[in-house]
């Protein structure tokens, strides 16, 4: 059955859209060859989308804490201006007013009594006009708009949701119509770029808006495809993207010879004839001129040779911050590492990250329901000083979220390592064979071998009743979880958790670690620490006292 297009809409696009660029960020960064290739796109729309998701939750934390539910506008609202305000590079800049022109019609929408047409008999022609509004928006944005681009995607999706079957509230159809059309002009672009034609790719911007519009479908229909986006222009589903970007010259389509050597991107509070008279002042000094905003509030993207004077013409048009500057020749210039190379772990609890400091590693401390963002990693890794890190997400959820904090360090000229750590005691079992003097690609293996070669446990209490893979269990029950799954239904924290050691080490094991959370009782270490020795001979155990709210006892077996 087709969902209402309302808030809790808006919130599963930005997961399922979150999700989707996640899996595609490196084969969309992979064929970015245009407006210049410098491999990042993926990431960009990642960050950005990343920021519009937050932006959303931000906006459900605060209608909760008030005892009241967001609209459709103030949802739709929150992910627009979350992705004004973190939009990263021309892709980002560009999904950014995609989203702003979205906002102008389904907001329009939302009834003074607080309940939104949109979600209900009109919200397939509302989505109709938010998309024909979206696609529109960006022509406005951009300075000199190309075909063969985003903006040919964005258009041939308007034109397909206006031709979509379908009851007047059957938002998903449009929904899907949209992702059709949209997929179709994608594999058009190489005919209608150049460059895109050269290189034998789709455009890369419009591979990202076609992920972002089938999260669109998906959260709107309730039917999760998980399909990739194809990205090379003689395949449907590709394995990885291509062009060399180092390897090509403007010659073979991948670069533009003579390019200006800067990208200057800035959030900008000025009026609107000022930012009128800036769109000609950028103009002048370079190309790929994106400004997007309203209501006092821009973002500012342009490639110039003159960092300064686009910066200058920022400052006479009003307030310009967030300003960041990139060399397109090595990234932006750092400050001499004050290290060859350090760790930077995400841990659960105060505990760890007091462990992880002992050991000389950067902690990024998890609140409870607060996963860190990429951008807090991203400032972790610059806080390491170091040259080469190693990145030890610890959270299966965060893969994606390290993916893209790596890409962004490495642009910084940072050499980063993800290590596959699904949980903090694999993380732990990393840093303990961690060895600096080692070659990075040595050490990173070495940290993945100690990491896949522990299993990892950990205990938490039912919220309610509900089905697992052990059976049904009730509110307040015990649950053991083993690498992820309940495998262990029990009334009593400590024989529950000696039933999951058994079974762990039922397999061999030569370690046990044992990480104690905020509520664990005193005594509980003490009685696993004894049932390890008494089991199972030649079984060490350590514990640590890891502080962690989320469960009240962690487990890993090597």
């Amino acid at each position: 059955m087709p969902y209402p297009l309302d808030a809790a809409a808006v919130r599963s696009w930005c997961g399922l859209a979150l999700e989707a660029l996640g899996r595609e960020r490196e084969r969309i960064d992979a064929i970015n060859v245009y407006p210049v290739a410098d491999g990042d796109t993926g990431t960009n729309l990642y960050l950005t989308l990343e920021s519009a998701a937050r932006a959303v939750e931000a906006a459900f934390d605060g209608h909760a804490s008030a005892g009241t539910a967001p609209g459709l506008a103030d949802a739709i609202g929150a992910m627009a201006h979350g992705a004004l305000i973190g939009a990263r590079g021309n892709s980002g800049t560009i999904l950014a007013q995609l989203l702003r022109g979205m906002t102008d019609v389904l907001a329009a929408d939302a009834g003074t009594d607080g309940t939104d047409t949109a979600a209900g008999d009109g919200a397939a022609e509302a989505l109709r006009r938010a998309l024909r509004r979206a696609a529109a928006s960006t022509y406005e944005a951009v300075a000199h708009p190309v075909e063969g681009t985003v903006l040919t995607v964005a258009t041939a999706a308007a034109d397909a949701a206006e031709h979509a079957a379908g009851e007047a509230g059957d938002a998903a159809a449009v929904a899907r119509a949209a992702h059709e059309g949209a997929r179709t002009a994608l594999q058009a672009t190489p005919g209608q770029l150049a460059v895109l034609g050269r290189a034998g790719v789709v455009d890369a911007g419009g591979c990202g808006l076609v992920a972002l519009l089938g999260a669109l479908a998906d959260a709107l229909s309730g039917e999760v495809t998980a399909t990739p986006v194809a990205v090379r222009a003689d395949a449907p589903l590709p394995e990885a993207a291509g062009c060399d970007v180092a390897a090509h010259t403007a010659a073979d389509g991948c670069a533009e010879a003579g390019g200006p050597a800067f990208e200057v991107i800035y959030l900008l509070e000025a009026a609107d004839e000022a930012v009128a008279r800036l769109r000609t002042r950028l103009d002048g000094l370079g190309d790929s001129l994106v400004v997007v905003g309203g209501d006092g509030l821009w973002h500012v993207h342009v490639h110039v040779d003159d960092a300064g004077a686009a910066v200058e013409a920022g400052i006479e048009a009003g307030r310009p911050y967030r300003i960041r500057i990139t060399h397109f020749g090595g990234g932006r210039t750092k400050e001499p590492a004050l290290a060859p190379r350090a760790v930077v772990a995400v841990v659960p609890g105060a505990g760890l990250a007091d462990l992880c400091a002992d050991a000389g590693a950067t902690a990024v401390t998890v609140r409870p329901g607060e996963p860190p963002a990429s951008g807090e990693l991203v400032q972790a890794i610059r806080q390491a000083h170091a040259r080469e890190v190693m990145l030890l997400p610890n959270d299966p959820e965060l893969r994606h979220t390290a993916a893209a904090a790596a890409e962004q360090a490495r642009t910084e000229g940072v050499r980063v390592a993800v290590i596959p750590t699904r949980a903090a005691v694999q993380g732990i079992a990393a840093l303990a064979v961690h060895e600096p003097d080692r070659s990075f690609d040595e050490d990173a293996v070495a940290m993945t071998s100690a990491a896949g070669a522990t299993r990892y446990a950990e205990l938490a209490l039912a919220e309610r009743q509900s089905w697992t893979m052990a059976g049904v269990c009730q509110a307040g029950d015990v649950l053991g979880l083993i690498d992820g799954d309940v495998a262990v239904i029990g009334p009593d924290l400590t024989v529950t958790a000696m039933t999951v050691l058994d079974r762990m080490l039922s397999a061999g094991g030569e370690m046990v670690t044992l990480v104690l959370g905020a509520g664990a009782p005193a005594a509980l270490a003490e009685r696993l620490e004894r049932h390890v020795r008494e089991r199972h001979l030649a079984v060490d155990t350590v514990v640590y006292d890891g502080g962690q709210r989320t469960a009240p006892l962690l487990i890993g077996v090597e």
